[in-house]
């Protein structure tokens, strides 16, 4: 028994000694992993083949940012915005209403935010840093935005936050998202901006301008109306979406640029409208072949596909096929980059395009109109009925009611989504001869007439590329 136990370990130890030195002999080549505790690398020199050509650099880890002086200036001016209807609880006990945040930017009180936090809402109250609530009101919306003015109802001095250049914005730079969502306090996030003039089709407007600085900084439902702010403290953006397939963030985060949101935030306190400068083109991005048969050396730049008559930009030369590449001598790579550029702008301002034709670079300054075609500011007062009830009118020109054969008529330019006049199954384009059986020739003499009216309201009209005569009826509200 006792040889028979000492000849089996004898066999083990030959068996497993000539198991290792055949494998060593058979993987010379194998990988070796060395794992060296004591001396931790700091840095690491490039010295591979692949980089012989490249001037040898040292890459030190950096230490982590502070950003505690920005979120300490600009928490206490963020807040949140709790919007409700008439019927705030719906029939299982709930909150009907939405919430949201919002940036205070004036020592007086505006408060700008996201449309979208306060549409349709009867009630707002804000809730400030230090917890207090007041009531706020609604100076103006801009749907083709997705932004709102408040003011704060309160007489009291209060903390804001300066407007920062969000032109001066690179790639790749530090940024802070803060938000007051659910009454939680303000929270903040650290990103980067990851991407600059996004356009990603959210917002509903038939004029909608969405140039959007993409950030990987945390965004969650809640924070949408908040500020997104440089290192410095400076508001350079309005955190508006998110996109995602689960609902909650997903590492892409979207800001209205601040640049743009200035202009509007001015337009809303001025006037209570926003007064919106159109060149009067079909924009169009460059396509391979484009840039082939144009003899484009890139694909940066906004190809015009059609020029509206009358408009601006056939009032300064501009033709179908020029290519813009530059405006106020800034850029423009995309279509979202010429919107965000000329929106910033009123009817009657004079811009300076750059554009290629021929393969030629040119220059030409436009001044640019309305969606009426002329220079001229919107009255707000003239205009509310019309917004309320959904849709947006300008009087014929003296070419159009000579190439229609009318004398009179409006021409309905927009339609606002689920609005009264959406319902009618009305389109633009219509052209309205008789309010009530009345003939019209003026936005004037409709909006008299609706004012005049109690109760149903008839309209009478026609479409040019259609034949006969169309009616549609609805009710205003006094």
């Amino acid at each position: 028994m006792k040889r028979t136990t000492i000849l089996i370990l004898l066999v083990s130890f030959v068996s497993s000694f000539l198991t290792v030195l055949i494998y060593n002999h058979f993987d010379d080549d194998k990988e070796k992993v060395i794992i060296r505790e004591s001396s931790p690398a700091k840095y690491t020199n490039y010295t591979d083949r692949l980089f012989s050509d490249v001037n040898k650099r040292q890459f030190i880890s950096s230490a982590p940012t502070d950003f505690t002086s920005a979120a300490k200036l600009v928490t206490p001016a963020v807040v949140n915005i709790r919007a409700s209807t008439e019927n705030e609880f719906d029939l299982w006990g709930g909150f009907s209403g939405s919430t949201g945040s919002g940036v205070i930017i004036s020592p007086d009180g505006y408060v700008v935010t996201n449309n979208h936090v306060v549409e349709d809402s009867d009630e707002l109250e804000i809730t400030l840093f230090d917890k207090r609530k007041l009531e706020a009101k609604v100076i103006g919306t801009d749907p083709s935005t997705d932004l709102a003015l408040l003011k704060i109802e309160n007489d009291r001095d209060f903390p804001f936050l300066q407007m920062g250049n969000s032109d001066s914005l690179l790639v790749g730079e530090w940024v802070l998202a803060v938000g007051n969502p659910f009454n939680l306090e303000s929270t903040v996030t650290a990103g980067i901006i990851s991407a600059k003039g996004r356009n990603i089709n959210i917002l509903e407007d038939d004029y909608s301008i969405e140039s959007f600085i993409q950030t990987d900084a945390a965004v969650n439902p809640g924070n949408s109306g908040g500020a997104l702010v440089n290192t410095n403290g400076e508001l350079i953006g309005i955190n508006t979406a998110i996109i995602t397939r689960s609902g909650k963030y997903e590492g892409y985060s979207f800001a209205i640029p601040a640049n743009l949101a200035q202009k509007i935030i001015r337009d809303l306190k001025d006037f209570g409208v926003v007064q919106r400068g159109f060149l009067g083109i079909f924009p169009e991005e460059i396509t391979e072949e484009d840039a082939k048969s144009l003899g484009l050396t890139s694909l940066e730049g906004v190809n015009i596909a059609r020029v509206n008559s009358n408009s601006a930009a056939e009032d300064a030369g501009l033709k179908a096929k020029d290519i813009i590449v530059g405006v106020n001598g800034n850029k423009i790579k995309s279509v979202p980059e010429l919107q965000e550029q000329v929106a910033r702008f009123r009817p009657g301002n004079t811009i300076s395009i750059d554009f290629i034709r021929n393969g030629r670079k040119r220059n030409t300054e436009v001044t640019l109109k309305n969606k009426s075609n002329t220079t001229s500011l919107i009255g707000a007062r003239d205009d509310e009925m019309l917004l309320k009830l959904g849709f947006e009118l300008r009087e014929l020109s003296d070419r159009e009611k000579k190439k229609l054969k009318i004398n009179s008529g409006v021409y309905v330019v927009s339609i606002l989504r689920k609005s009264a006049i959406e319902k009618t199954q009305m389109d633009p384009g219509y052209i309205i001869t008789k309010v009530n059986d009345k003939r019209v020739s003026s936005v004037d003499e409709i909006i008299t007439e609706f004012k005049n009216t109690k109760g149903t309201v008839m309209l009478e009209g026609f479409y040019e590329n259609f034949p006969g005569e169309y009616f549609y009826a609805f009710k205003v509200d006094q």
